[in-house]
């Protein structure tokens, strides 16, 4: 597999609730047809939990949300990178964005046990074509 690099917007959303609430609202976004790419929650005090959503469409996730009476903030945009898994992946991967004056605020990687792995990658919005250009993203 070669890598793969997309351009992908991402919300976020806080859910002012016990963190069990996330499952909820995840399960009834699911229900209206949307799909999530990448994921993340955060817990941000014993009553609330951040979550960072990745829809596959994300027209649909904003009318889902408009329907749920979820309010979204975004669209923010980041990079996903799918590849084969070897040793230094990441770290070439961080290096040409260094080169090229692009500063990662953030990311998140995954492996899945089977030699592949996916990780998000957060750019400061002036960096954002920047960083597409030299990873070379779709």
């Amino acid at each position: 597999m070669e890598i793969t690099v997309r351009r992908i917007d991402y919300y976020y959303t806080t859910v002012n609730e016990r963190p069990a609430e996330a499952y909820s609202m995840l399960r009834n976004l699911a229900h209206l047809g949307v799909n999530f790419v990448a994921l993340t929650l955060v817990p941000m005090g014993p009553d609330s939990t951040q979550l960072t959503l990745f829809p596959a469409d994300p027209l649909k996730l904003v009318d889902a949300a408009r329907k749920a009476g979820l309010a979204l903030n975004g669209p923010h945009a980041a990079l996903l990178v799918q590849e084969e898994d070897e040793l230094g992946a990441l770290a070439t991967i961080h290096g040409k964005l260094h080169d090229a004056g692009v500063e990662v605020f953030m990311s998140s990687g995954v492996t899945d046990g089977r030699g592949y792995y996916g990780y998000t990658i957060y750019v400061r919005p002036e960096h954002s074509e920047r960083a597409a250009q030299v990873l070379k993203a779709t």
